[in-house]
């Protein structure tokens, strides 16, 4: 009789540990539950920050010691390839006597004309102004350029390159006076801005026969490719 009413005394007892311990299992679940998310998102942004490529783009805009003007291949970009920048701020030196070959030969077609041809002799581009300025042995005056011959731009020459200007000597026809036979001839060049002085003159010789020429003597602009300058 004593064990039976000692069960029936202990059994509610029992009941109610075992409420508590379910309440105690549940409440300690749910903090487990929270408390494993927060980690996960922890670890995700700790790898964000340690992501190399991250580390590595943010290092390179305040490394003092990188190199935001090379390339990946730790080539040169082309703002700042070596001598780009000065080969752009470079100016074209006017081309004249002192840096150029000049020759004048006189040609079969047209009829009565001359190809006058520079050729760049120096290191730097040099720029051919205008028209040449020809003079005939002891001539006392300056033959004019045809206006229709006149570029859209300057003939500039690079290094061994090339530019042409034609002579008309004397009219086809027979129309032009004060006909002579010239033996010598000076090429002037013009500076940058019209009849200014360009510097050195040439002299470039003439057939030993010399040259025939009358008043209708007409030269053209310069230009940087011989039919421009002889189809006229």
């Amino acid at each position: 009789m004593r064990i039976h009413r000692t069960s029936r005394l202990l059994a509610p007892a029992i009941a109610a540990l075992a409420a508590l311990s379910l309440t105690a299992c549940e409440d300690g679940t749910g903090t487990k539950d929270e408390g494993a998310s927060a980690p996960a998102a922890s670890t995700v942004t700790g790898t964000t920050a340690a992501t190399p490529g991250a580390t590595t783009a943010t290092g390179t805009g305040t490394d003092p010691g990188a190199k935001p003007t090379e390339g990946t291949s730790g080539e040169p970009t082309a703002s700042t390839a070596p001598g780009k920048a000065s080969n752009a701020s470079q100016a074209h030196v006017l081309c004249n006597g002192s840096n150029t070959a000049v020759t004048a030969q006189p040609v079969p077609r047209p009829l009565n004309h001359m190809l006058i041809t520079v050729t760049n002799t120096g290191s730097k581009a040099c720029d051919l102004t205008y028209y040449p300025v020809l003079r005939f042995d002891e001539m006392q005056w300056v033959p004019q350029a045809a206006k229709e011959t006149k570029p859209q731009a300057v003939t500039t020459l690079a290094p061994g390159e090339s530019g042409y200007a034609g002579v008309l000597l004397a009219a086809a026809d027979g129309s032009g006076d004060g006909g002579m036979t010239a033996k010598k001839l000076t090429v002037g060049f013009q500076g940058s801005t019209p009849n200014s002085d360009g510097g050195a003159a040439a002299t470039p010789s003439l057939p030993a026969e010399g040259v025939y020429y009358d008043s209708s003597l007409t030269v053209t602009y310069w230009q940087q490719d011989m039919e421009d300058a002889l189809t006229w």
